[in-house]
């Protein structure tokens, strides 16, 4: 789910679940690295698409330019920086200069002096140490799919996402592609290469898909949802985490499967495959990270309910959202994500604001002042998420892409840099290693964002804060605010770096505007100031249990539920007053035969079922049909229950499904 009109509603019914999520039971340290990857700091920049290091003296390729005679390099407000001009001598690459950290244009001038094309070259600082193991700061790359069967290109995004200092890449694998008929898997393809190359930059990958190949389709499903057969989720998770370890470290079991872009399925149904995917993956892997089949849009009351109901914690190992809100709204919102999250690490594996491209613009590129706006989000939307309880934070998204007219890519059509990767490298450079402090609230000046951490700017540890003024609002109110530096003198501010990583100065800014600031203070500095803490949610206890059980309705049984704003909630549908036949399975993913009773815990008042208790025997790897009927009433439907079944299977665990059926319209 990308494309979003106006800001987000149900604010108001989020309110009590951004206020419920206290801390229980030990503290968790969700900072901490999950995986480790050997890297080192990145020596050399990527010349092929112009992006340099400090130092390194910037060059641009003139080929394919027809009448360039000269040029002119101007930096990201189009103030001019160098000109000069183009020679036979230049063999086809125009020495631009050795410039300073920042963005810039190069523009093509023929003998009249008017433009004849263009081009951009960015110039990044150095690394000064390798990226920290813990550090906050990732991006969706969508190598393999980017860069299909191309490793020259899948080489120059590895090395892109290496030098901005980012910690994980979120990839693309295709369950059709890789294991087209159920007894054959492809051996070499470009998700195979995608991870050797990335790994070999020392990018931990964070591997994702939301298809499912024909032969495991079943019901009349489609190959864009979920199996019904749960084992072969399971196998697939399995012989794909035993394929890639040591290279894909962490897995999400599918993309946004509650938006009908990727199935629309019910939440219980995604709560029953997480469960099958987590089983399998740990299986082929046990040292692996399986995270939450990530969810998008509006976050809800009654998703997390859904989560907790399913008892759903102990299958995985981080809780994934993605969000396509402003920054100020993601605290308010993100309340039930981190109820839902039950203690354990929160990732954004997807977050951006896509802006609008230019019409008239052949390769979908933006205008000087939306490409500023870009570059400004950028910050802000890592430091308010971190802010409000996600541990890793990754950019939606590396390489170009565009619905419609929208944009989202840091990199244009040919990989050269937008302003926003320079303010994504000025993000990893400075908040490297980063742990959320607090926001500290300036008393009647909400627009005013100062939000502390503790972390490892430019390789020492040091504290930071980011610091800018924005007023809410869609991108043609964004960056106009001003106002002086509200903190006090006595905090020791040592230096200054602009969004785009360049030093600004020593000591305390003057002011602050749109354009975010990262203020370098001597550690330990920031525990002066009365901060706004991050939320913790509430640590759950639980283990996996190898029995899973499921709801299987075809997809024509349900409705999408439309009463919270771009929610992306579907629910079970059935006939009023009518018995209706309720597909549940047991799956038994142990290596030994169970045996055990399958029990109605509960169901809505006014709701009338066939049977309250079954006995189940399964083999390993067996799948059992639980019969099961149901006559929804008129008055259980306004109940607004759950159906809840509870397995007893002794030492095998006591698994549960939990779902909600409504009237079909």
């Amino acid at each position: 789910m990308k494309v979003r009109d106006g800001r987000s509603l149900a604010i108001l019914v989020l309110c009590a679940w951004a206020m419920r999520a206290v801390s229980a039971g030990e503290p968790v340290d969700n900072w901490r690295a999950l995986q480790i990857i050997a890297r080192q700091v990145p020596q050399e920049g990527v010349v092929a698409v112009n992006v340099f290091l400090e130092n390194e003296i910037v060059s641009v390729s003139v080929a394919g330019v027809e009448g360039a005679t000269g040029w002119l390099a101007t930096d990201e407000r189009g103030a001019d920086v160098a000109r000069g001009t183009v020679e036979e001598s230049d063999q086809g690459r125009v020495e631009i200069g050795n410039l300073g950290i920042g963005w810039y244009r190069v523009t093509w001038l023929d003998e009249e002096g008017a433009s004849v094309g263009w081009t951009t070259a960015a110039v990044l600082a150095r690394l000064a140490a390798p990226v920290p193991q813990d550090s906050p700061i990732c991006v969706d790359s969508a190598t393999a799919w980017f860069a299909r069967d191309d490793e020259a290109k899948q080489l120059q995004f590895a090395q892109l996402a290496s030098l901005a200092g980012v910690n994980w890449v979120r990839d693309r694998i295709s369950w059709r592609d890789i294991q087209p008929t159920p007894d054959r898997f492809i051996n070499e393809t470009t998700y195979d290469s995608a991870a050797a190359i990335q790994a070999r930059y020392g990018l931990k990958i964070l591997q994702v898909h939301h298809d499912t190949p024909q032969w495991a389709e079943t019901g009349g499903g489609g190959t864009g949802r979920f199996p019904g057969d749960l084992r072969a989720a399971y196998s697939f998770g399995k012989a794909m985490s035993a394929r890639f370890a040591g290279k894909v470290l962490a897995w999400e079991p599918w993309n946004e499967a509650n938006v009908a872009t990727f199935g629309g399925h019910t939440m219980d149904e995604i709560c029953s495959l997480q469960k099958a995917a987590y089983l399998g993956i740990k299986a082929g892997n046990p040292e692996v990270t399986v995270c939450w089949n990530v969810t998008t849009g509006v976050p809800t009351a009654r998703q997390t309910e859904c989560v907790l109901e399913n008892e759903t914690w102990p299958y995985f190992d981080t809780y994934n959202v993605h969000t396509y809100d402003w920054p100020d709204a993601y605290e308010l919102l993100w309340g039930p994500v981190r109820e839902a999250a039950c203690g354990k690490p929160i990732w954004v594996t997807e977050s951006d604001r896509g802006i609008a491209s230019e019409s008239d613009s052949p390769t979908r590129d933006l205008s000087p002042a939306n490409a500023i706006l870009k570059a400004q989000f950028i910050a802000q939307s890592y430091a308010s998420s971190l802010h409000a309880g996600a541990n890793r934070h990754f950019h939606f998204i590396l390489g170009q892409y565009g619905e419609r007219d929208i944009q989202f890519g840091l990199l244009r059509h040919d990989l050269t840099p937008r302003p926003s990767y320079v303010a994504l490298a000025a993000v990893g450079r400075m908040l490297a290693g980063a742990h959320c402090l607090g926001r500290y609230l300036v008393e009647g000046q909400p627009d005013v964002h100062l939000i502390a951490f503790r972390g490892q700017p430019n390789g020492a540890p040091r504290d930071v804060l980011v610091a800018w003024v924005e007023r809410p609002g869609d991108w043609p109110v964004r960056g106009k605010g001003e106002t002086q530096w509200p903190l006090p003198k006595s905090l020791r501010v040592e230096e200054c770096y602009d969004y785009l990583g360049r030093m600004q100065g020593k000591g305390s800014p003057a002011g602050l505007s749109s354009a975010p600031i990262f203020a370098a203070l001597p550690l330990g500095e920031c525990d002066q100031l009365a901060l706004q803490t991050p939320r913790k949610a509430n640590v759950r206890e639980g283990s996996a249990a190898p029995i899973v059980l499921q709801c299987l309705l075809p997809k024509e049984q349900r409705l999408q539920d439309t009463s919270i704003r771009w929610a992306g909630q579907f629910e079970h549908a059935v006939p009023l007053e009518t018995e209706t036949e309720v597909p549940i399975f047991a799956y038994n993913f142990s290596d030994r035969e169970v045996a055990g009773q399958i029990l109605l815990e509960g169901f809505p008042a006014n709701c009338e079922v066939s049977l309250d208790r079954w006995e189940v025997r399964l083999p390993p790897m067996g799948r059992q049909l639980i019969p099961f009927h149901v006559k929804l009433t008129k008055q259980a439907v306004e109940g607004n229950g759950w159906i809840k079944l509870r397995g007893e299977f002794g030492d095998a665990g006591r698994p549960v499904l939990a779902f909600r059926l409504v009237a079909e319209q």
